[in-house]
C-alpha cells in the first residue's frame, strides 16, 4: 500500500486526524470501507482523451463495487479521438492505487456532510478487456515498460504554470486581479488566498506540495509538487488541473492553463524536470564524469535534443503555444542545452548526486501529460539506445548569438506554428511510435483541423493593421 492510499484509506470525512489503515492491500474491499467511513456519496472514474481534457463517469453509492471491479462502460465514439460510432462501447478500468477522496470543499466535495465525492483514475479497454490502443494512459504505461525492459525508471517532475483571472459579468475574462511579479507578496499579489485553498486542497488529497509562488506575469502562479515516477506525475497533473479550476472558482475566479493568455506578458510554462532510476540509484549522476553528469545522462539529452521537433506538437499542442515560444519571454526557441542559463532548450539544475536531471523547459500545460511524458521518455530512451552524443552545451544567451554562432554550435530551432510542428511529429518515426497509430493518426487529424480553423479567422490585429491601409 502507498503512503497516498494510506492516507486516502485512512483519512476521516472530517479531514481530521488520521485513523489506522486496514491490514490489506488497497483492493477494492478496503476502497468500499473506505467510502463508507467518509460518506462518499459519489465516485468519479476519471480518463483524459487524446487532447488532454478531463474526462469523468460519475456512479452512486450503489455502483461502487461494479466500477471497482471495471464493469462500467460508456459510449467512445463520443471522445475526441477515441472511436468510431460503431465501434461505441468502451470499458473504464480503475486503477486502485489512485483513490482520493476530495475535500469537503475541493473539486466536487459536494461541501462534506453526506455527498463527498472520490475519484478513481482509469485506463481504456476494449470491451472483451485487452487495452485500448487509443488510451493516453495506456501509451504512457508502453514508455514505461519499455525503460523497464531496460531497468530504468523514469522519475519527473512538472512545473505547471496558470493564471487567476477576474470573471466579468459571469463570464472568463483576461482581467487580472493583481499587479504582482516574481515572488511577490501580497496586498500585490491578490491570490494569496486562491493558491493557499488550492495548497490545502492538494494536501488533503495526499499530494506532497513542495512551494507555491507568484509568478512573473501579473495573475501568474506556480505550486510544485513533489518529483515521482511519470505515471504518478501524469495522474497528478491530470487531478492538479481539476483542484486548480475548482478552488479558483470558490473566490470569484478562472483558472486557465492557457499558454500565451495575455500578449506582452510572460506565458505559462510546464518546465518538465526528468531522470533515470537504476535499482534505486539515479542514472543520471556519475561524480567522477564532466559536469558530473553520466553517459547515460547525456545520451537523453541527445535523445531530447534529436527529437525535440518532433514531440513538439505533443508538449506544445496549441496555436496559442507557438505565441509563447517567441524572444523574449523567457520561452525557449531553440534546441540546445545548458549547464548554467535558462534560454536553451533544456538546463541542468545545480543540485547533483540522486537529485540530478534534466530540465525540459518547452512543454506548456495545455499538454495532455500522459502523451507529453510518454513522448519525452521515448525520445530520451532512443538517444540512450542508440549512445548518441549531444552538442556541446551552450553556456552563453542564445538569443545574443549571430545565425553563424547557431550553426556553429549546432543550434536548430524549435518549430515556429502548429502547422510547422505537425510536419515535424509526421516525420518522427519515434515520436509516432511512442503515440501508436491510432492516437497519431486521430491527434494529427484534430490539430490539423484546429490549424485550418485558425487560419481562415481575422485577427483584432489584422483589421487595425489593414483595414485603412489597403
Amino acid at each position: 500500500m502507498t503512503p497516498e492510499v494510506k492516507r486516502a484509506v485512512a483519512a476521516p470525512g472530517g479531514g481530521g486526524a488520521a485513523t489506522a489503515a486496514p491490514p490489506v492491500s488497497p483492493g477494492a474491499g478496503s476502497i468500499l470501507e473506505a467510502c463508507e467511513r467518509q460518506r462518499v456519496r459519489y465516485l468519479q472514474l476519471h480518463f483524459t482523451d487524446i487532447l488532454g481534457i478531463n474526462k469523468n463517469v460519475e456512479v452512486p453509492r450503489t455502483q461502487f463495487r461494479k466500477a471497482l471491479e471495471g464493469q462500467m462502460m460508456f459510449d467512445g465514439s463520443s471522445i475526441e479521438g477515441f472511436v468510431r460510432i460503431e465501434e461505441s462501447d468502451m470499458l473504464l478500468v480503475p486503477d486502485l492505487a489512485t483513490f482520493r477522496v476530495f475535500p469537503g470543499e475541493g473539486v466536487g466535495g459536494g461541501g462534506g456532510g453526506d455527498a463527498r465525492v472520490a475519484r478513481l483514475i482509469c485506463d481504456i479497454a476494449n470491451t472483451d478487456g485487452t487495452p485500448f490502443s487509443g488510451c493516453p494512459r495506456t501509451a504512457l504505461k508502453r514508455q514505461i515498460a519499455r525503460a523497464r525492459a531496460l531497468e530504468y525508471e523514469m522519475m519527473a517532475g512538472c512545473e505547471a504554470e496558470f493564471f487567476l483571472f477576474q470573471k466579468n459579468g459571469g463570464a472568463a475574462s483576461t482581467t487580472t486581479h493583481d499587479v504582482a511579479g516574481y515572488f511577490d507578496v501580497g496586498p500585490m499579489d491578490r491570490g494569496e488566498e486562491a493558491r493557499r485553498a488550492i495548497v490545502a486542497d492538494l494536501e488533503e488529497m495526499g499530494f506532497e506540495v513542495e512551494a507555491a509562488h507568484h509568478e512573473v506575469a501579473p495573475g501568474q502562479h506556480e505550486v510544485d509538487f513533489r518529483y515521482a515516477d511519470a505515471l504518478k506525475t501524469a495522474d497528478d497533473l491530470t487531478t492538479f488541473r481539476l483542484v486548480v479550476r475548482g478552488a479558483a472558482e470558490r473566490y470569484g475566479l478562472v483558472a486557465t492553463f492557457m499558454p500565451k493568455p495575455i500578449y506582452g506578458q510572460n506565458g505559462s510554462g510546464m518546465h518538465t524536470h526528468q531522470s533515470l532510476f537504476r535499482q534505486g540509484h539515479n542514472a543520471f549522476w556519475d561524480a567522477k564524469a564532466q559536469w558530473e553528469l553520466s553517459s547515460v545522462a547525456l545520451q537523453y539529452i541527445a535523445g531530447l535534443i534529436a527529437h525535440a521537433r518532433g514531440f513538439c506538437a505533443v508538449t506544445n499542442p496549441l496555436v496559442n503555444s507557438y505565441k509563447r515560444l517567441v524572444p523574449g519571454y523567457e520561452a525557449p526557441v531553440n534546441v540546445a542545452w545548458s549547464m548554467k542559463n535558462r534560454s536553451p532548450m533544456i538546463r541542468i539544475p545545480d543540485r547533483r548526486g540522486e537529485g540530478t536531471r534534466c530540465e525540459l523547459r518547452m512543454p506548456d500545460p495545455a499538454a495532455n501529460p500522459y502523451l507529453a511524458l510518454a513522448v519525452q521518455l521515448a525520445a530520451g530512451l532512443d538517444g540512450v539506445e542508440k549512445g548518441l552524443t549531444p552538442p556541446e552545451p551552450v553556456n552563453k544567451n542564445i538569443f545574443e548569438l549571430t545565425y553563424r554562432e547557431k550553426r556553429h554550435h549546432r543550434i536548430d530551432d524549435l518549430p515556429r506554428d502548429l502547422h510547422e510542428a505537425l510536419d515535424e511529429l509526421e516525420k518522427d518515426e519515434v515520436v509516432l511510435g511512442a503515440l501508436g497509430e491510432h492516437i497519431a493518426a486521430r491527434y494529427t487529424e484534430a490539430k490539423r483541423e484546429e490549424w485550418r480553423e485558425y487560419i481562415t479567422q481575422v485577427s483584432e490585429w489584422e483589421v487595425r493593421r489593414y483595414l485603412g491601409t489597403y
